[in-house]
């Protein structure tokens, strides 16, 4: 079975497109859960850097089909959540880095 660094790393490919960083890095995964089985359903909790973000669905797609991508997984399920809200806190040190906040 995957483990949660597994799918992390998954996570850290989808790339949220207008800011060109991925997910992780940026702080929108809140909580990413493996499945109890093989070839169950892992959980990921996730938010948006902002509510009426454009690339959102996309993001969200991309975030369900990198975890589903993992061997062990069956399905994704991605929980989007606005609670807490994202703020730039939250970003590594890696992502203000490539964005260029100090």
């Amino acid at each position: 079975m995957p483990a949660e660094s597994e799918l992390v790393d998954a996570l850290k490919e989808v790339i949220d497109p207008e800011l060109m960083v991925n997910i992780v890095d940026l702080g929108l995964v809140y909580d990413v859960v493996p499945p109890e089985e093989e070839g169950g359903q892992a959980k990921v909790s996730m938010t948006l850097t902002s509510p009426a973000c454009p690339a959102g669905p996309q993001i969200v797609q991309n975030a369900k089909s990198a975890v589903e991508r993992v061997e062990g997984v069956g399905e994704c399920d991605v929980t989007l959540t606005m609670d807490p809200p994202w703020s730039p806190e939250r970003m590594t040190d890696d992502a203000r880095d490539q964005l260029g906040i100090f």
